[in-house]
């Protein structure tokens, strides 16, 4: 096994992984370029930061909604032709941020860019675990996972580097510059219309069998499990990630290169830490790698919260993202492993956006908790990032392993 599974790969199969890494990449480069601003926006609209922290709320939250609906499409209309309308969605809103007039318009097209954002991990993830060779799935699944902190990496590269001069070259605010860059993903519709083929594992015959409810009434109780923990994973990764640059600003009063520094160490450590993950849960198991990660970030929460210097919280930040990511790096294959065949367009990323909906309040949580203690971010991020591990290692060991299944094969016999 290991290294054996990437090889023999057809080019399509090379296609889809990529096409699929990019669009989860490019809308969680938009995303993260929401955490770099908080301060800024809030400056320009007169508002407080956890006014202006609601933004990331409301995407988290109407996440499910774009999830359930990109889903459904998948399964009827095939997950090629969906992906391509919602890439283009997404990309369109990104760019329209650049243009809110005020706090309130801001608010309501990040919430419609949460919408957007919700479809693309779910179609992208089925897509590619019915493409490729089950032996190949946990690579693929780091790999594919990987396209989130890839997409935090490359908004703090971008905000490190061009944050002012963007705004000099376009006459705006800097802040507004920035989202003028989520027209960007737009080119990969062109690269999926060209390259990429429909999954294998979908059919015209097979979208008609079964409806939502039906499939929710027969597996409710996979389901609710999906969702619990899908809950305390996000809260795992948006509790250690969303308020972190905001830390640095505030607490320790970092500058924008400082902070731009600090955020490519942590997302380099997240990369890597899904590859890794990603590749061991092939031979030890997706549930006994995602319990590894999470039970290894618990004793790094303290030098990431607590320290006092810029090399030190580095290096606190980059163990910690390490672990994040690792245990997020299993869950593409593992959730799309555990889906119903007969809607897993629509079920792995409806329980994962509907997990993302009940920790959508972390943002606004970490920061009235912190506003609470004079701008201290320490409690509240060590406290989520505890909490949610335990919940995380709680969790994992209640369902089941899948990592054998044959999706191709599943979906034709459902």
């Amino acid at each position: 096994m290991g290294l054996d599974a990437l090889k023999g790969w057809t080019r399509a199969q090379k296609h889809v992984v990529m096409a699929s890494w990019l669009g989860w990449t490019l809308d969680a480069f938009d995303f993260f370029l929401m955490v770099f601003v908080i301060k800024d926006v809030a400056h320009a609209f007169g508002a407080t930061k956890t006014d202006v922290a609601w933004a990331t709320t409301l995407t988290l939250a109407l996440r499910p909604i774009g999830a359930f609906i990109f889903g459904r499409l998948a399964d009827r209309f095939g997950r090629r032709p969906v992906l391509m309308a919602d890439v283009a969605l997404y990309s369109l809103l990104g760019f329209a941020t650049a243009f809110s007039p005020n706090l309130a318009g801001f608010l309501v097209i990040r919430a419609l860019f949460g919408i957007a954002m919700g479809g693309e991990w779910g179609i992208g993830a089925s897509l590619t675990m019915e493409s490729i060779k089950p032996q190949a799935r946990g690579i693929v699944s780091g790999l594919l996972q990987s396209g989130y902190p890839t997409g935090y990496l490359l908004a703090s590269i971008v905000y490190r580097n061009f944050y002012g001069p963007l705004g000099a070259v376009t006459g705006l605010p800097a802040w507004r510059s920035l989202f003028l860059l989520g027209v960007l993903p737009a080119l990969v519709i062109l690269y999926i219309r060209r390259h990429v083929p429909e999954s294998p594992g979908w059919s015209s015959a097979h979208a008609r069998t079964g409806t939502v409810l039906g499939v929710l009434k027969k597996h409710w109780r996979l389901a609710l499990y999906a969702v619990l923990l899908m809950t305390a994973l996000n809260l795992f990764a948006h509790g250690t990630q969303d308020a972190y640059p905001t830390f640095l600003q505030v607490q320790h009063g970092f500058d924008v290169h400082t902070t731009g520094d600090i955020a490519i160490v942590y997302n380099i450590g997240a990369i890597l830490g899904g590859w890794v993950f990603g590749f061991y849960s092939q031979s030890i198991g997706r549930r006994r790698a995602i319990v590894l990660a999470v039970l290894l970030s618990i004793p790094v929460t303290y030098l990431w919260a607590f320290s006092q210097t810029a090399a030190t919280l580095a290096v606190g930040a980059f163990l910690m993202q390490f672990f994040v990511q690792g245990a997020w790096g299993v869950i593409p294959a593992h959730l799309n492993e555990l889906s119903p065949p007969e809607a897993r367009g629509t079920f792995p990323g409806t329980v994962y956006q509907l997990g993302n909906f009940i920790a959508s309040y972390n943002l606004p949580l970490q920061t009235s908790i912190a506003a609470s203690m004079h701008e201290n971010y320490s409690v509240a991020l060590a406290g989520v990032a505890l909490a949610s591990a335990v919940a995380v290692a709680v969790l994992i060991p209640l369902g089941r392993e899948a990592r054998d299944m044959e999706m191709a094969a599943a979906a034709e016999a459902a």
